[in-house]
């Protein structure tokens, strides 16, 4: 019996066990992959207090040092589902606690489009740091709006031979000052009112097409549309929103007692680095309040 298990590994996850264990509590980490989630593939993190710059992987790998320098155990297993009685199970084992915390994050969302699973891995990613180099001095383009999209675009310029911005309205979310500085790089060309309709090649991607008329001749496509979260897993205890997200209202409680839920996977205004944390020790502070 723990007194608790923590559903993932990232930053949320770690930062409740780090608090967990501070409070000499008995803490199960359970992670599908590796520990950090989405932030390990970051290549720079700047807007995190007390560091100027942060590769994403430096940051978890000394969170996650952290975590198990307090005597936190963490398990490498996928988890199926949890129930009302704060049992876990995974394709592994079931575990029993006294508090369950859920800080499983969120996936890259996908275009949904013919093709898309065939061209996984052969010219379609959702990672520009991890996979950008294999199209060096290639032509490739980048979808979305938001700050991942510009920084995409503005790391894959310095690499690649020519970089398409395709936007589906008629402008750009993210941080002006980053949209500016992709802008001024002369092999980037921004595409508004633009949709990628179908993708096209043999063993690989070799063309895009856009709006079912224009033809771009394109190697990789880096898909930066957002994420969506992991929570399917839980529909069956705990109240989710139409977006899929965990409602918590304005805590990180549940409507199930004992069980909370921290990071990108819970209903929020903000999801960064920053509110992930916060919600990693929030959480481990109601749980320590329901052990006492």
């Amino acid at each position: 019996m723990y007194d608790t298990i923590i559903v993932g590994g990232g930053p949320a996850g770690l930062t409740s066990a780090i608090y967990l264990r501070r409070a000499n509590k008995k803490v199960l980490v359970l992670e599908a992959n590796v520990c950090g989630g989405q932030i390990t593939t970051a290549k720079s993190i700047e807007n995190y207090p007390g560091y100027i710059n942060i590769s994403g992987y430096e940051f978890s790998e000394n969170i996650k040092k952290q975590a198990l320098g307090l005597g936190t155990e963490i398990k490498y297993e996928t988890v199926l589902r949890v129930d009302e009685g704060k049992k876990v199970y995974t394709t592994k084992n079931t575990y029993e606690a006294k508090t369950v915390i859920i800080a499983v994050g969120s996936k890259n969302r996908k275009l949904k489009i013919e093709n898309e699973d065939k061209f996984t891995g052969r010219g379609i990613s959702y990672c520009a740091t991890c996979d950008g180099n294999f199209f060096k001095g290639k032509d490739v383009a980048v979808i979305g709006s938001g700050n991942t999209a510009i920084q995409d675009m503005i790391y894959l310029a310095d690499i690649c031979n020519h970089v398409y911005g395709i936007v589906r309205g008629e402008s750009y979310k993210g941080e002006v000052t980053e949209l500016e500085e992709a802008k001024a790089k002369k092999n980037v060309t921004l595409l508004f009112n633009s949709v990628v309709t179908k993708l096209v090649g043999e063993d690989s991607l070799e063309k895009i097409i856009i709006n079912d008329k224009e033809e771009i001749n394109v190697s990789g496509v880096f898909v930066a549309i957002g994420q969506e979260p992991n929570n399917m897993m839980f529909k069956n205890i705990l109240d989710i929103d139409e977006k899929g997200y965990i409602i918590t209202n304005n805590d990180v409680k549940t409507n199930v007692k004992g069980i909370y839920v921290v990071g990108d996977a819970r209903e929020k205004e903000l999801r960064q680095l920053t509110t992930a944390v916060s919600d990693g020790a929030i959480a481990a502070m109601y749980a320590i309040k329901e052990m006492e």
